[in-house]
Order: C-alpha cells, then structure tokens, then sequence
C-alpha cells in the first residue's frame, strides 16, 4: 500500500491563488482607507474646533512686489507662505484653527529669517472669515485686517468697497441705482451694503476719471469690490466673498495660499480596490461551497492499493 497527495487540477489551484489575492487586496485597501480616514484633508475643519478662514491682499500700487508670511502664535516654524505678491492680487481663502495670528510681510525674494517690514496680529474667531490687506502709500503701509461677511438676508445680496487707487484719493461707487460709496477715500473700506441681486453695471467715478464694469450678483451672495490703479486709469476687481453659504468662503482671485497649505487625498481609488478584492472574495466562497466540490485550496489526498 502506497500513501501520496493527488495534486490538485490546474483550475482549483489558479482559483486558490486567486482567492489568495483578493483577501490581500481586500485587506491593504481596507488598511489604507482606514489612513486616509484618520488623516486630514484640504476640506476639512482643522482639529480643534470649527474653522475661521484668512485671506490676504495686496492693495498699496507703491508698495513693491512681497511675501507674506502668516504664523500661528507659538509656532513661528510652521508659516503659511504667499510669494511673489503684487499689486491687485488676492488669495484664495484658506481654513486655518482659532486662534492668535501674525502676518509679516517681506520684499520678494528675503529670506524667510529676515526681518519683515510689517507685522501684525489679529485674532480668527471660530466661523469667522477675515481679509488681511496691506493698503496704504509706501512709506505708510499698513495692514488692514477686515472682518468679511459670510452671509446675506434672504434674497438679497450685499457688496462692500476698497478703496485701492492711488492716483484718486476720492471715489463714488454705485451698483445700478445703489450708491455703495461715496467720496471714498484712499485706503478705506466701506460696511456691506444689501442690493438687489441681478445684472448691473458698477460704476467708479472721480474727478476726471471713470470705469464702468458690468457684472451680476446672485441671490445669498456676498461680493468685494476693489478699484485699483491702472495705466489707462481706474481698474474694478470684483470678487465673491461668500455665495450661498456660510460654511466655506468662496475665496478671492489671481493667486492662491502656497507653502504649507494642504491639497486633499481622495480615498475613491482605496474603495474601488476594497469592492473588488471583496467580489473576488465572496465568488472565491460560493465556490468552494459548492456542492460536490471540495475546497479549492485543500490537497486532495487518497490511499491507492
């Protein structure tokens, strides 16, 4: 009498391998998944509490091209960095935690340890949005931390001015028929005012100056307008603050937060590993139980005479 294995059919060890596989499969993208779920993203609140958001601008025509620098207090290692912003420009909004801030502002191109030829600290209240603008001539710049709003009465929309041109110390601004600032001011800004929302055309005028701009203003929307030197005279920004929400500012434009700003991961191609490998699992199952067929990945065995 002889004892020996039968080695199993071709197929029933491919289908073992298989099966094989998928837990494995099935197993690391769970793992990853679970990483991904732990870690944080881009959207999501900072921990510690609901989020406040900063952005920052760039509105002093004198002032030359510059870094700014925002530092949580306690952390002077850990900046979120905007280079090489000019004239005009406004960042995106990002989420940040509440809490204490400075923001320092650096020529192009100094090294982050030189000193800043401005700072300032301002305070991020949880929900709040807040707008950091270097206004001002050069000498005289200063920063302006303004308090944004989020949200508009129902049905309405609401505006607010900054006054960023130099070359005209005095402006008036209407939206249509609303006069939104009067006479305003170089390096002011103006409280929020409600109109009506629709298409308009926003009109900057001054002694011997004028710029006309049309642009339409939705319903629940919150809107910053800006009048900015120009070679040929006054140049209007129009930027959308908040539109329809008050959980996340919809951000500003031309430029957006570099440096430590995070960029979301999205877990989908994890998931798509985890359905497959638990097809591939469950066919492997309903395989092997089967009936009349033994496991795929059990030896076969017999005694043979």
């Amino acid at each position: 009498m002889r004892l020996f294995r039968r080695r199993p059919p071709w197929w029933r060890l491919a289908w073992c391998q298989l099966s094989r596989l998928a837990a494995v499969t099935t197993l690391l993208g769970s793992m990853a998944a679970l990483a991904l779920a732990a870690a944080p993203s881009a959207s999501a609140a900072p921990t510690g509490g609901p989020s406040g958001w900063i952005r920052i601008a760039h509105l002093s025509p004198e002032a030359p091209a510059m870094d700014m620098y925002v530092y949580p207090f306690g952390e002077p290692g850990h900046p979120t960095v905007l280079k090489d912003v000019t004239y005009g420009a406004v960042s995106r909004y990002v989420a940040v935690s509440p809490g204490q801030y400075t923001v320092a502002m650096r020529g192009f191109g100094a090294p982050a340890t030189s000193n800043p030829a401005l700072t300032t600290s301002f305070m991020v209240t949880a929900g709040g949005a807040f707008t950091l603008a270097a206004m001002g001539p050069d000498p005289g710049l200063r920063t302006e931390v303004l308090k944004d709003q989020l949200t508009a009465p129902t049905g309405k929309a609401v505006i607010r001015v900054l006054q960023a041109s130099l070359k005209q110390h005095r402006v008036t601004v209407s939206y249509g028929p609303d006069v939104l600032a009067s006479q305003l001011a170089f390096g002011s800004a103006t409280s929020y005012t409600d109109v009506s929302p629709g298409a308009q055309t926003v009109q900057f005028t001054a002694p011997g100056d004028h710029a006309a701009k049309a642009f339409t203003v939705d319903a629940d929307s919150v809107h910053t307008f800006v009048v900015l030197d120009d070679s040929s005279g006054l140049k209007v920004d129009a930027l959308t603050d908040s539109s329809g929400s008050a959980l996340m500012p919809a951000g500003g434009v031309q430029a957006g937060f570099g440096g430590t700003a995070p960029q979301p991961v999205s877990p989908a191609p994890w998931l798509a590993l985890i359905a497959v490998g638990g097809l591939l699992c469950a066919a492997g199952l309903v395989f092997t139980a089967w009936p009349g067929r033994s496991s795929a990945c059990a030896p076969s065995g017999g005694i043979q005479r």
